[in-house]
């Protein structure tokens, strides 16, 4: 079996740090149990990854397979990487039996992601149901770590029950910076002792403060969510279309555009996406439904 060393010194000959088609191996620090289906996985990689926020890497096991999962930390955590796997076929089960000190392969960055440029100076509105919330934190990160360069920001989080939402005790922690304005909310409070609302993610919409001119619009959830906060969105608010931000989280699988499992007409979501701006999704209306 290949040491720890001797396999760092090998991925350094080969330059495989530098290119994202070639698997590394990392070792899992923790695994922390959010739900009963998902996990925060916490891997230390050889080399910084250097990815955006909302890229995905390809996470798979010698033998067994390998899938996409999105990257749920920012981009300065060096060789931290953080991503929440949910336990949903044969890779992410296997997964699931790991334990810390195992050893994974990643493979990326991949994907467009969003670039935190465009965000600065801005006021920002975010809205995440589902598991949305998990590359979109990769977003949030870097913008609380660094809130004076950004303007407003509205979170609004939806989950259906109180036993599916995620990352309560940081989502806490964002609400006490300033000019930081959070909605949680769930579908059904499930007999669960809930201090957030109880609603769908459209409902707070309409009671948003914001200028039009000076906000982007970021959205990641289920496909059936995006048509409703859109309409929501344009009956109070003029926010032109490249303002907008969507992040088809859906059916990425190669992460090459070979396999087609994540094409919409002549658009793969793993290279073009899966952030978009809905300006280019115009033409695509099967890419929100």
């Amino acid at each position: 079996m290949i040491g720890t060393s001797e396999l760092d010194s090998s991925m350094q000959d080969y330059g495989i740090a530098n290119n994202p088609y070639i698997p590394i191996m990392a070792e899992i620090q923790s695994i922390e149990a959010l739900t009963a289906r998902e996990s925060l996985f916490k891997v230390i990689l050889p080399e910084p990854l250097n990815h955006r926020p909302g890229q995905f890497v390809m996470v798979g096991l010698p033998g067994i397979g390998e899938c996409a999962i999105s990257i749920s930390n920012g981009p300065e955590n060096g060789k931290l990487l953080e991503m929440v796997i949910r336990k949903a076929g044969n890779v992410t089960g296997v997964l699931h039996q790991l334990k810390a000190s195992d050893m994974i392969s990643i493979r990326g960055p991949f994907g467009s992601g969003f670039h935190l440029d465009d965000f600065r100076h801005k006021d920002i509105v975010i809205i995440a149901g589902g598991l949305g919330l998990v590359p979109l934190r990769s977003l949030i990160t870097p913008i609380m770590d660094h809130k004076s360069d950004y303007g407003t920001v509205h979170i609004i989080i939806g989950s259906r029950t109180p036993r599916e939402a995620l990352f309560r005790h940081q989502i806490q922690q964002w609400k006490e910076y300033s000019n930081v304005h959070i909605t949680e909310l769930v579908d059904d409070t499930d007999f669960q002792d809930w201090d957030g609302g109880t609603g769908l993610v459209t409902e707070p919409v309409g009671q948003l403060a914001i200028d039009e001119k000076n906000t982007l619009l970021v959205l990641c959830g289920p496909p059936v969510m995006y048509k409703f906060v859109l309409l929501e969105f344009k009956m109070y608010f003029n926010i032109p279309d490249d303002q907008i931000f969507v992040d088809l989280e859906r059916r990425m699988r190669c992460g090459l555009g070979k396999c087609g499992h994540c094409q919409i007409n002549h658009v793969y979501c793993c290279k073009e996406g899966p952030v978009f701006r809905y300006s280019q999704l115009s033409e695509l209306p099967e890419a929100l439904s």
